[in-house]
């Protein structure tokens, strides 16, 4: 386990699905048994190929499931937000690797319960092994999703997706809060091809590039281009 520092356990624990319904005795005896533990942002929680059999929830800031090649180039596999839970495949499968490493992309304070921890509420509590359960076939259900739209969604697709959920239809002008390789990683692409698809982008007349921010013209080719798998 990455070295940090215990601070208070919040309640925005207690709202999310896997615990909501837990009686009063239950939800404090896996509140007393989490450790808390804070990142800054940039830190390493968890490597590729640690044995890591452990739960997180993310009680404060953000964390992304990383993959990285040999040759340097990284892919995003998904966004861990405030108020979601994760987990290594070791909690499920014993002494297994990370498939991908967890890194942090803002200040963090984690919720984190070893296997052993959480092992006898799973066996005596129903419901908390069957929400659980449909949790972990959500994730394979999106890990899915994400296979496919590399197997079949071009770059420029990807890219314009990245920019439509990234930066809310509210916002005309929206601050850059990702460098070019944090895009690229998103995309599964080098920060060379990730630039040239943007100004691809504004030369037909989708967005303006400023130093600071994105201003959002016309979101409708965005919108194209994210649906085709050309």
């Amino acid at each position: 386990m990455k070295a940090g520092f215990f601070v208070n356990a919040g309640n925005s624990l207690s709202t999310h699905s896997l615990f909501a319904l837990l009686d009063k005795d239950d939800y404090q005896a896996i509140v007393s048994r989490a450790q808390t533990r804070c990142f800054k942002s940039g830190d390493w929680i968890v490597h590729h190929g640690d044995v890591w059999p452990y739960l997180i929830f993310v009680q404060e800031g953000e964390a992304i499931a990383i993959m990285e090649s040999p040759e340097g180039r990284s892919l995003t596999l998904t966004t861990i937000r405030k108020g979601e839970i994760f987990w290594g495949l070791a909690f499920f499968i014993e002494n297994t690797p990370m498939p991908a490493a967890l890194k942090t992309t803002q200040d963090s304070e984690l919720l984190i319960w070893h296997y052993d921890t959480l092992m006898p509420f799973i066996l005596e509590n129903g419901y908390f092994s069957w929400e659980l359960a449909r949790l972990a076939i959500q994730r394979v259900q999106f890990a899915s999703e994400i296979v496919e739209k590399l197997a079949f969604q071009s770059l420029t697709g990807r890219m314009a997706r990245l920019l439509l959920d990234q930066f809310p239809a509210s916002q005309d002008i929206a601050p850059r809060h990702l460098t070019l390789d944090e895009m690229a990683s998103h995309i599964g692409s080098t920060r060379e091809m990730a630039c040239r698809i943007l100004y691809r982008f504004a030369e037909e007349g989708a967005i303006q590039i400023n130093r600071t921010e994105f201003v959002f013209i016309d979101r409708n080719i965005l919108d194209a281009y994210s649906k085709n798998t050309g």
